[in-house]
């Protein structure tokens, strides 16, 4: 194998396993956002199955138009362009559902600590506010006789209310953590680069997290794109003078008179100091028109190797720097 040919097959080689990759990876963010899109059973499998169309679609209906006559590579074009924008779309919603899931889960690791139920503040302060007025009207009594009861609904009104403030307190302090810790989930739910990234631009987390996947979602297609591109890149016929060998093998023209005869003739040069390789395209068909099989033009070469036309044009170039 020469070192062109070995060189191309490997960019193709690595050029199709990054594709076969990259479409793999957005064969399964469809699957999942069309799995996650639909209600019933059934609207989820045809959810999927519209996805898996459009992204092997965006992904190879350039390679695959690329031979083909203008009018179909401008069809071709649209249905592309059309196929990129569902796909990205469909990549960004599970973009931003995976963001949420992630975002519950960071949330839920919060700890919150197992309080006993507890009386509302407003409840607590009615009911110090009843204590504190018994208080005061038994301040404001004289003590006449029984002076000792008295005294003890004196402090037993002051303690009861002492209670209460205790127990208000206790009600704010329990406010206060479970504030800080709504605050606390609700910071996690958002994604941290996302979140500085929209106080730095001044836009709202929701709005970055849509661009953000929309980007992702485009760069995802557009590799896949190239990669299928590359490998899937027809091999282009081989120049004489980069396969050039020590024993070369040249046409003559009398090639179609031995042809004929039955008896094979070994040219021996070849005009403008170019070589021609023994097993290559380029001399095949060269044989073939010395022996009259083959028209020496586009339209022949094309029919004769039911090959498309820009490469029946290179072989037709290659064969006037030969002649």
């Amino acid at each position: 194998m020469m070192p062109s040919t070995r060189r191309h097959y490997l960019q193709s080689s690595w050029a199709l396993g990054l594709a076969v990759a990259a479409t793999s990876t957005a064969l399964c963010m469809s699957v999942l956002a069309g799995w996650q899109r639909g209600g019933w059973f059934a609207e989820r499998l045809v959810w999927v199955a519209i996805g898996v169309v459009l992204v092997i679609g965006a992904h190879l209906v350039p390679t695959l138009c690329r031979s083909t006559p203008l009018a179909i590579r401008c069809v071709g074009g649209l249905l592309w362009v059309a196929c990129m924008v569902a796909t990205s779309y469909g990549h960004a919603t599970f973009f931003i559902l995976s963001q949420q899931h992630a975002g519950q889960a960071r949330a839920a690791g919060v700890f919150v600590a197992n309080t006993p139920d507890h009386r509302s503040l407003t409840a607590v302060m009615r009911e110090r506010a009843d204590m504190t007025a018994a208080l005061a009207v038994a301040n404001a009594r004289r003590c006449v006789r029984d002076c000792a009861s008295l005294q003890v609904r004196r402090v037993s009104l002051t303690a009861r209310v002492d209670a209460l403030d205790a127990e208000a307190d206790e009600v704010r302090r329990q406010q206060t953590s479970d504030d800080h810790n709504a605050v606390r989930q609700e910071v996690l739910r958002d994604d941290p680069v996302t979140t500085r990234l929209a106080a730095l631009l001044g836009l709202p987390p929701v709005r970055v997290d849509l661009f953000a996947g929309l980007a992702f979602a485009a760069v995802l297609e557009s590799v896949a794109c190239l990669f299928w591109w590359i490998g899937l890149q027809p091999r282009s016929p081989v120049t004489a003078s980069a396969v050039a060998v020590r024993a070369p093998v040249t046409v003559d023209k009398t090639a179609g008179n031995a042809a004929s005869t039955g008896t094979v003739t070994t040219p021996r040069s070849v005009s403008r100091g170019l070589v021609i390789p023994i097993d290559t395209e380029v001399t095949q068909l060269a044989r073939d028109i010395a022996a009259g099989h083959v028209r020496p033009t586009v339209s022949g070469i094309r029919r004769h190797l039911g090959c498309s036309q820009a490469k029946a044009s290179a072989l037709r170039r290659q064969l006037t720097l030969l002649a």
